[in-house]
């Protein structure tokens, strides 16, 4: 039986960098357990430490291009969670005691970011690629999910005039958006993500 030859972080992420889509999933696996525990030790709430995961791996998929390999991937990685960690633990503290419906629209933070666009042409590709893939995994979201992430998205609106325009609570527009996120993160993460395929949610 052949053996399984195992890739170096740096090899994986040159090959993230490059587009390979299988590179990323392979740094995921290798790293949700480590980030989780970080982010875990922080929040010290299974949920909310979820979601930060998951804001987690959304951010390494569209920052992976400016990664410069200056400090291992694990410590950039760790970095990216810890931040995701504290994030979630001000708006905690700052809310301690507001139900969604309270808080005010613009403390929820987008989970699209622009990436500042790279001098490398190959990177500057494989950044354009991430943002198709990403744009894709959007339209095959559930019509209930999808709805509310495009318009959060492309008309650069607030989470109040998401809910207005979708005739919405804004409690509702932020629980879908919120689902929405962890799917998208779930659907990059899976093998062969790069190649969205239709299905029945998003028909």
């Amino acid at each position: 039986m052949a053996q399984r030859i195992v890739q170096t972080d740096v090899e994986l992420v040159a090959l993230a960098q490059a587009g390979v889509e299988q590179a990323y999933v392979e740094l995921c696996d290798r790293y949700r357990g480590m980030a989780f525990f970080v982010i875990n030790r922080i929040l010290k709430n299974r949920e909310d430490a979820e979601d930060a995961l998951q804001e987690t791996l959304l951010k390494v998929y569209l920052h992976l291009g400016g990664f410069d390999g200056r400090a291992k991937f694990s410590t950039w990685l760790t970095r990216i969670a810890i931040n995701a960690a504290l994030m979630s633990l001000r708006k905690r503290v700052a809310h301690p005691m507001q139900s969604l419906d309270e808080l005010q629209a613009d403390d929820t933070p987008r989970f699209i970011e622009p990436v500042c666009p790279l001098p490398d042409p190959e990177r500057s590709l494989a950044e354009r690629q991430r943002y198709v893939h990403l744009k894709q995994a959007i339209r095959h979201l559930p019509r209930t999910l999808r709805g509310v992430t495009e318009l959060r998205q492309s008309d650069d609106l607030t989470i109040s005039e998401v809910a207005a325009m979708a005739g919405l609570s804004l409690s509702a527009t932020k629980s879908r958006l919120l689902r929405a996120r962890i799917e998208l993160s779930t659907i990059l993460c899976q093998p062969g993500s790069g190649r969205v395929r239709m299905d029945a949610r998003g028909q």
